[in-house]
């Protein structure tokens, strides 16, 4: 009997110190998804990564946008990524030509733009490289 008791006191402190360690770690284990699967966690905090498919700076509009689609090129886009052009100085570089063909995470919460997922990016540091 006394072995067992051995057995499962080693049992009972490798699990407290998994649980501690899970609790206390940064965390790194954040779900990272496809544009794919965006639609499906509208109004939470992700990072989708993919391809940048097609690019476009609409000078011209409202707000003057900047739209980086992922995986996808528009018109049969499936997730956008805006920078607004009051958010575009915080860029080294033009975001529609620096990112354009790259594969990017980008960090955010994702919301919808007539029926399509997009998040809506501040700062350059929401988007990364891979």
């Amino acid at each position: 009997m006394k072995k067992n008791g051995k057995y499962v006191y080693c049992f009972v402190i490798i699990a407290l110190l998994f649980v501690i360690t899970s609790e206390t770690s940064p965390s790194y284990s954040q779900n990272i998804i496809n544009p794919e699967e965006a639609q499906e966690h509208v109004g939470e905090n992700q990072t989708v990564c993919g391809t940048v498919a097609s690019t476009n700076y609409a000078i011209g509009s409202k707000g003057q946008p900047t739209f980086l689609n992922l995986n996808r090129p528009y018109p049969d886009h499936i997730f956008t990524i805006v920078i607004w052009g009051s958010d575009r100085h915080k860029f080294n570089n033009p975001p529609e030509e620096y990112f354009d063909t790259k594969k990017i995470c980008v960090t955010g919460t994702i919301t919808t733009y007539r029926g399509k997922p997009q998040i809506v990016v501040n700062s350059p540091s929401q988007i990364n490289e891979l």
